[in-house]
């Protein structure tokens, strides 16, 4: 695995909790449906955004995917809209899948 990450200590508690929800859930993904032994995590601060990504190789070779519930997803999407960010999932050129997420927020008070 591969992790980039420049976030700086004003970054919200609750910004940080979600981010690092959606992070987990996409690297269960990558295990639960495709095995794939390559990915990389970015993490980048820019002022008030967090922008995260996750993208996986393709999936390993044999590898069955596991059944889920499909609300790992979902979940995502909900996290994100609480900060009135917006969350891209799909398929990769080549192969793989990516997770986008970006988690605005206010100026703390």
């Amino acid at each position: 695995m591969d992790l980039d990450v420049s976030v700086g200590p004003d970054v919200p508690a609750a910004v940080q909790v979600s981010a690092f929800r959606v992070v987990q859930e996409a690297l269960t993904n990558v295990l639960k449906h495709s095995g794939a032994v390559a990915v990389r995590v970015v993490a980048h601060q820019d002022g008030r955004m967090l922008d995260v990504g996750i993208d996986n190789g393709p999936a390993a070779a044999g590898h069955p995917p596991m059944p889920g519930a499909g609300l790992g997803l979902i979940g995502m999407r909900e996290r994100v809209a609480l900060f009135g960010g917006t969350l891209q999932t799909g398929p990769r050129p080549g192969g793989g899948w990516r997770v986008s997420a970006t988690f605005p927020w206010e100026r703390e008070p």
